[in-house]
C-alpha cells in the first residue's frame, strides 16, 4: 500500500517486517452493511495498511442482499473508528481503491457466479492470485447457504496449504451453534467443502493482548510456573462483567442468554490458556491440543442439583451512572416471563493432576458495576502463622493474589504481604502493578487487527478448532438440558439481582458454603 510514511510502533510489526506480510489476497466479506463491517473489520484492514501489513493490491469485497454506497460508508467508517486517526487521504486513494461490493441474496446461486466473476477481475487487475478470505458476518442462519453456494460455484479451493497454488480460508463468526447438536451440524456443514485447517472460528477476545500475554506470563517466566499447580493454587476466579444491558437485543437475548454467548466462547478460552499444559511449540495444533484437554478435563456438573453448581439470575430495575434502567424482564423483546439468565455463577473443577481439587469459580453478567475481564488466582496460605500480634491473634493469613486483568486496564497485579515500617512485626498487603500503557508507551493493537492479519498468514493459533467448540458445547449443552428440565416445572421467576450489584445473593452463597467470597475487581 502506498500512501504516507508513519512512524511504526505497532506491536505486530515490530521484529516482524517481511516476515509478516502475507500474500496477495483478495477479503470477502458476508454481511457488509453490517455493524462489525462499520467498526471493527475494516477499520482493523485500514490500520493493517497503515502499518504496512497488508500485501501491494490487497482488496476488500463486500456482499449483502441490499444496494449501498459501501466505498464511502467505509470511508465514513475508517475515519470515525479505526485506532490510527485522522484518515490519511493519500493511503485512504490507494487502500480505497481495492475496496468493491456486490448486492446479491446469499441462498442466491446467480450471485455467487456474479462474485466468482468479480474476483476473477480483481486477480488480474490486483494480483491477487486467487487468495481469497471469506469472512462470514452474518446471522447464523445464513452459515449453510454461504458455505454451500461457495462451494457449489467453485470458490472454495481445497489445494493443501503450502502447495504452491492459490489458498481460500473462511473466517466465521460466533454464534458457531447454540448447543451440541447445532454445532455438530454446522461443523459437518463446513467439513463438507471445507479442510479443518481451512476454518478459522473467530472468538475477537483472543485477539487481545492481554489474553495472548496469558501464555507468555505463564511460559516465559521462571518463577510462576513452578507455582501453577493445586499445589500452591487455592483458588481461581474468572470474572467478565458488563455495566450495561442488552442494548435492545431483546429478541437475540432472550433465545440466547449469557451461558452461551459469554461463557461457552470467551470464558472457556481464557480457562483453557489459563489452566492448559505448556503445548509443545506455539503453533496452532499443539496449542489446541492442550486447550481440547482442559475441556475433556471438566468435571461434569451434576444435573439433579445443577443450581449448586450454576447459579443464575436475572437483573431487575436499579441506575446506572446515576440513571433508572429497567428490569431486564421490562425490557423490549424480552417475554414478560423469560427465564433467559443475565447472569451465571459457575464452581467447576478440573480433573487432571494439575488442578485436582481446586475449584474454578466463574461468573458473566450484564447490569453490574463495572466493565472488567479479569483472572484472580489465590494461593494457598504459608502453613504456619509465624507472626501474632499483641494478643496473641494471628497476623498476616491474608493470601497473596495474582490478578490478570483483561480488559480495561490491561495488566496484571501481585498482592502479598510486607512489614509495615515501625518497632513492630505488622504484615500488610501491598501490591505490585504492571499496565500495558504505562510499561510500553503504545497502544495495543486491537484484536482483530491481529486476527485477521494470522488468517491472511494462514496461522490458526488464536482462532478456534472443530473439536474445541464441540467439547465446549458438550459441557455446556449439559446445563442447558439440566435448566430447560427445571424450567418446565418451576412456578417462580429466577433470582434477580439489582441493576449495578455484582449479582444475586445465591452466587455468594456458593462461595460461602466454601469458605470464600468474590473479588471485588
Amino acid at each position: 500500500m502506498s500512501g504516507t510514511d508513519p512512524k511504526i510502533d505497532n506491536p505486530l510489526r515490530e521484529g516482524l517486517v517481511g516476515e509478516r506480510q502475507p500474500d496477495p489476497c483478495a477479503m470477502v466479506i458476508f454481511g457488509a452493511s453490517g455493524d462489525l463491517t462499520k467498526r471493527k473489520l475494516v477499520p482493523a484492514l485500514y490500520t493493517l495498511a497503515r502499518e504496512r501489513l497488508l500485501p501491494a493490491g490487497f482488496a476488500i469485497v463486500g456482499m449483502a442482499r441490499r444496494e449501498i454506497p459501501f466505498a464511502d460508508q467505509m470511508r465514513e467508517a475508517v475515519d470515525k473508528y479505526a485506532r490510527r486517526r485522522p484518515l490519511d487521504p493519500g493511503l485512504w486513494s490507494s487502500f480505497g481503491a481495492g475496496i468493491s461490493y456486490i448486492a446479491g441474496n446469499f441462498d442466491d446461486p446467480a450471485a455467487y457466479e456474479r462474485l466468482k466473476a468479480h474476483l476473477a477481475e480483481i486477480d488480474a487487475q490486483r494480483g491477487t492470485g486467487g487468495n481469497r478470505v471469506f469472512y462470514i458476518s452474518t446471522p447464523p442462519e445464513s452459515f449453510e447457504p454461504i458455505l454451500r453456494n461457495l462451494g457449489a460455484a467453485g470458490l472454495i479451493n481445497q489445494q493443501p496449504e503450502g502447495s504452491g497454488g492459490p489458498w481460500t480460508r473462511v473466517i466465521i463468526e460466533k454464534p458457531f451453534g447454540t448447543d451440541l447438536k447445532s454445532a455438530e451440524e454446522l461443523n459437518a456443514t463446513c467439513l463438507k467443502v471445507l479442510r479443518e485447517d481451512q476454518i478459522y472460528r473467530i472468538d475477537h477476545y483472543l485477539g487481545k493482548e492481554t489474553v495472548q500475554n496469558i501464555l507468555v506470563f505463564r511460559f516465559a517466566n521462571g518463577i510462576f510456573e513452578p507455582l501453577w499447580n493445586h499445589k500452591y493454587i487455592d483458588s481461581v476466579q474468572l470474572t467478565v462483567s458488563e455495566a450495561i444491558g442488552i442494548e435492545g437485543r431483546g429478541n437475540y437475548y432472550d433465545q440466547s442468554g449469557t451461558l452461551r454467548d459469554m461463557v461457552q466462547n470467551h470464558i472457556f478460552q481464557f480457562m483453557c490458556l489459563m489452566a492448559m499444559e505448556p503445548p509443545v511449540a506455539f503453533e496452532a495444533g499443539s496449542v489446541h491440543d492442550e486447550k481440547v484437554k482442559v475441556l475433556r478435563a471438566l468435571r461434569e456438573l451434576p444435573t439433579d442439583e445443577i443450581d449448586s453448581w450454576a447459579v443464575r439470575g436475572q437483573y431487575g430495575a436499579g441506575f446506572e451512572k446515576g440513571q433508572p434502567v429497567p428490569s431486564y424482564r421490562e425490557e423490549q423483546g424480552v417475554r414478560p416471563d423469560s427465564r433467559t439468565e443475565t447472569y451465571i455463577a459457575l464452581k467447576l473443577f478440573i480433573d487432571n493432576f494439575r488442578w485436582a481439587g481446586v475449584p474454578f469459580y466463574i461468573r458473566a453478567g450484564k447490569r453490574m458495576p463495572k466493565r472488567v475481564s479479569e483472572i484472580g488466582i489465590t494461593f494457598k496460605n504459608v502453613p504456619h502463622a509465624l507472626f501474632k500480634g499483641p494478643t496473641g491473634a494471628q497476623l498476616g493469613r491474608e493470601p497473596n493474589v495474582l490478578a490478570l486483568r483483561i480488559q480495561p486496564d490491561e495488566g496484571i497485579n501481585l498482592k502479598f504481604l510486607s512489614k509495615v515500617p515501625g518497632p513492630t512485626i505488622e504484615p500488610r498487603p501491598v501490591t505490585m502493578d504492571f499496565r500495558y500503557g504505562s510499561s510500553f508507551g503504545t497502544e495495543p493493537p486491537e484484536a482483530y487487527e491481529r486476527l485477521l492479519l494470522d488468517c491472511m498468514l494462514g496461522d490458526g493459533t488464536l482462532f478456534t478448532r472443530g473439536d474445541e467448540v464441540l467439547q465446549s458445547w458438550r459441557f455446556c449443552t449439559r446445563i442447558l438440558d439440566a435448566w430447560a428440565e427445571g424450567n418446565a416445572k418451576a412456578t417462580n421467576p429466577l433470582p434477580s439481582y439489582e441493576a449495578g450489584s455484582w449479582g444475586p445473593a445465591e452466587a455468594d452463597e456458593m462461595l460461602t458454603r466454601d469458605g470464600r467470597t468474590w473479588r471485588k475487581p
